[in-house]
């Protein structure tokens, strides 16, 4: 694996110094799986981020088309 790829990679993730650090650490002794385990769980942790920023867009949207509607209904 090329070392220099996976700690630009890490850090795209959002991973900070010190993960991307241990997970390349981890790499470059043959400790493959923690280093997997390091990232698997860095990807649960993006994906509880990006589904609770889509129940917040869900409530923006919702309130959005409620705010429209009163609009409408005043301009009546």
């Amino acid at each position: 694996m090329d070392i220099e790829k996976l700690r630009l990679g890490l850090e795209d993730t959002g991973c900070s110094f010190d993960e991307s650090d241990n997970i390349v650490q981890m790499c470059m002794s043959g400790n493959m799986k923690d280093a997997l385990y390091m990232m698997k769980k860095k990807r649960c942790r993006l994906m509880d981020e990006l589904h609770e920023s889509g129940r917040k867009v869900d409530l923006l949207d919702f309130l959005i088309r409620q705010t429209e509607k009163e609009i409408r209904q005043a301009n009546d």
